[in-house]
């Protein structure tokens, strides 16, 4: 079963926070990354069925956003990505999210 994968950028760590919280708890995805991107920029990653995650995003926006300070800088959901990019890039299922995926 294809798996997306949806991303959202901040700036600051209470936006990445509050987008991350937002995004499980809205929608049935795993967190599978976090992490910084340069200077005060924060990523983080979700995992799971399309729609799914484009709720996730959605959601991560908002609440990214409404976050004192916050500033989404960035978003990019990517449908189902191939093997490759699976393999290189820190978007795949580790056994810290295994216990919590969906």
């Amino acid at each position: 079963m294809p798996m997306a994968v949806g991303v959202i950028e901040t700036l600051g760590f209470p936006a990445v926070l509050a987008a991350a919280d937002a995004m499980v708890k809205s929608a049935a995805v795993t967190l599978v990354y976090y992490g910084q991107a340069e200077s005060a920029r924060l990523l983080v990653a979700v995992r799971g069925q399309v729609a799914e995650v484009k709720t996730a995003v959605d959601a991560g926006i908002l609440a990214g956003e409404q976050a004192h300070g916050g500033k989404v800088i960035t978003h990019y959901i990517v449908p189902n990505p191939p093997e490759n990019v699976e393999t290189i890039l820190p978007i795949h299922f580790t056994a810290k999210s295994e216990p919590f995926r969906i």
